[in-house]
């Protein structure tokens, strides 16, 4: 880490993105490979690693083929592909994971959806590990959303929405820890966004489980407020949730409780959000205001320091999927605010949460 003359311009490694969603292919009407790290870019990330729900999704070799050569072709910065634990994603049959490592995935995921059937799980964990590939679970038990689109509480009323309780999350989070802990087996949970899931991971590390997780910017920084305009963009998955929750995520960042910044990058058509609400799809996009988010809520807030900060949006997320790319050097302004406006965004879709919002922080080149 160096800085210039101006103290407030400085140079970090570049980001790396272990969760992200860059939609090709299938779905390029809202991102794609060129686009996607385009904009990836524009936020610092040198690296991003894409998840497999694409369509058709990435379980087999052929298409994990098809995103790696592509990302070679047309893209801006080094992408990774993640593949399917489940063929389908149906989370009925585990697919070839040996083909899949050979054809190079980093990791497996159902992300998007759960793994539901707890012998699935199970025996996922096993064959990762046998086959030296890291599972990144997506934490939701289904029986528990039963349609609700928010979180579950006191705004979600307000906003007159059928809300997600947070059991969803932490009973999942349980099981899958819980398995892993019993199998001796890697597992990173995906976007944590509550209070009994960080209790959970951290009582797991301390106990010498091989447990990793991540949070989102939009986890430590907003609240299921954003929801009672009943604003689309607000609309993630997980739910945005309380201020204790946030408080929650903050103080598991600051304990390393949680390893990892990602994006959970989610682009959606204006057409796909502007359907309200109610029906609209989960997402929102966060490559270009990850960093600014991360160093207004958590830096300079004085929690953690930007040396710290680097290592939950760049080494760590190195160390957790084994790569040994060298991150190379991009540029940040600490000093500068400005107002977001995704208008500008260089990716495709808009659908940012934090539309609006003023920033402390930007990446000025990468």
């Amino acid at each position: 880490m160096t800085s210039s003359k101006n103290k407030n311009i400085i140079q970090i490694p570049c980001f790396v993105d272990m969760h992200c969603h860059l939609r090709d292919p299938g779905q390029t009407h809202k991102e794609d490979i060129a686009s996607g790290t385009a904009s990836a870019v524009a936020g610092g990330f040198g690296i991003v690693a894409c998840m497999p729900n694409t369509l058709p999704p990435l379980d087999n070799a052929e298409i994990i083929g098809q995103v790696i050569l592509k990302a070679k072709e047309v893209g801006k910065c080094k992408v990774y592909p993640i593949g399917a634990i489940t063929i389908g994603q149906e989370g009925k049959e585990l697919t070839d994971f040996v083909a899949l490592k050979k054809a190079g995935v980093v990791a497996l995921s159902d992300d998007g959806r759960p793994v539901m059937d707890d012998a699935i799980m199970r025996q996922a964990l096993i064959k990762a590990k046998e086959v030296g590939l890291l599972i990144i679970s997506h934490c939701e038990d289904m029986r528990f959303v039963n349609g609700g689109v928010v979180n579950e509480g006191v705004n979600s009323a307000k906003a007159g929405l059928k809300g997600i309780s947070r059991q969803a999350e932490d009973v999942m989070t349980a099981r899958d820890v819980a398995l892993a802990t019993e199998l001796d087996s890697p597992l990173h949970i995906a976007h944590v966004s509550t209070r009994g899931s960080v209790d959970i991971i951290r009582q797991a590390k301390a106990k010498g489980a091989k447990v990793t997780c991540e949070t989102c910017p939009q986890y430590f920084s907003a609240t299921d407020k954003e929801i009672v305009s009943r604003n689309p963009n607000a609309k993630i998955n997980p739910p945005l949730r309380t201020d204790d929750d946030v408080t929650a995520i903050i103080e598991g960042i600051v304990d390393g409780t949680i390893d990892v910044i990602a994006t959970d990058h989610a682009p959606h058509s204006k057409d796909e959000k502007d359907k309200g609400i109610e029906t609209a799809p989960f997402g929102s996009v966060g490559f270009e205001t990850a960093f600014s988010v991360a160093y207004t809520h958590l830096v300079d807030k004085g929690y953690i320091t930007l040396t710290k900060l680097s290592q939950l949006m760049s080494h760590n997320p190195v160390k957790i999927l084994g790569l040994t790319d060298k991150l190379e050097l991009i540029t940040v302004d600490t000093k500068t605010k400005y107002k977001v406006d995704a208008q500008k965004f260089v990716g495709r879709s808009k659908n940012s949460v934090f539309d609006g919002w003023t920033l402390k922080g930007k990446v000025i080149s990468t």
